[in-house]
């Protein structure tokens, strides 16, 4: 069996002396895994990096094997943000992110498009609201979307400040008073409607984030990426610092 794609690579991990084992986002054939000869060498490495755009060609004896990927670089993305670990955090995150949560050989092109969107929004000034939102729209793809379209309480559109961690379900500011220790912040951006502050960005990363952990890792006996962790904290200093 062969097939040629283009993807985005979302990690390699060494195999033996000098293969590696690579995955990657592709297109049209979803999250794949397939064996790297010479994976490990120097030539290799840096095409192998998180985030990068690279054309594939798998081949293997039979669908179920691991088969072995032939790779070719398009475009370098991690190189580019070597000296910004505020944005090479959150291309890792979103690559590990992916690399756990996409089921593997599921094409799903909206999930393919949706972390090309992002990678390119990473050099916008406002990568954060682009990550976030990112975060948020995985969810739904994967089918653990939160309802923002109305109160889970009064059934109202408008106001909407918090979301209910039990039910994903969006909650208005007033029927959350009682309530709002035991609610999550619903930053605005997130509606289209408020500001895009360091302080939304981090609550927005604290939502998401919660939801990551409790639906798609969680039950799987496993913790956010580190790479994902160190994201969130950056952007809460980054939140505290505005504030000061």
């Amino acid at each position: 069996m062969e097939w040629s794609d283009h993807g985005i690579v979302l990690s390699a991990r060494k195999h033996g002396e000098t293969a590696a084992i690579l995955s990657v986002l592709t297109s049209e054939h979803g999250r794949h895994a397939g064996l790297v000869r010479g994976g490990a060498g120097r030539r290799q490495r840096g095409v192998l990096q998180q985030g990068n755009f690279v054309a594939v060609t798998w081949r293997a004896r039979l669908e179920e094997h691991l088969g072995a990927f032939t790779v070719e670089m398009l475009h370098s993305i991690s190189a580019q943000w070597l000296d910004d670990p505020g944005r090479l955090a959150a291309l890792s995150a979103a690559t590990a992110i992916v690399d756990f949560a996409v089921p593997e050989r599921e094409p799903d092109v909206n999930i393919y498009r949706g972390l090309r969107t992002l990678i390119a929004a990473l050099d916008e000034d406002d990568w954060g609201v682009a990550y976030a939102r990112w975060e948020f729209a995985l969810l739904g793809e994967l089918g653990f979307g939160l309802d923002l379209s109305a109160c889970a309480a009064t059934g109202q559109t408008d106001d909407l400040a918090y979301v209910s961690p039990k039910t994903g379900r969006a909650v208005s500011r007033a029927a959350g008073q009682v309530y709002h220790d035991k609610l999550l912040p619903l930053p605005g951006f997130l509606l289209d409607d408020g500001p895009e502050t360091a302080d939304e960005v981090a609550e927005g990363l604290r939502l998401t984030g919660y939801f990551l952990d409790r639906r798609l890792f969680a039950p799987h006996q496993r913790q956010l990426p580190d790479a994902r962790e160190r994201l969130a904290a950056r952007l809460a200093r980054a939140a505290s610092a505005e504030r000061s």
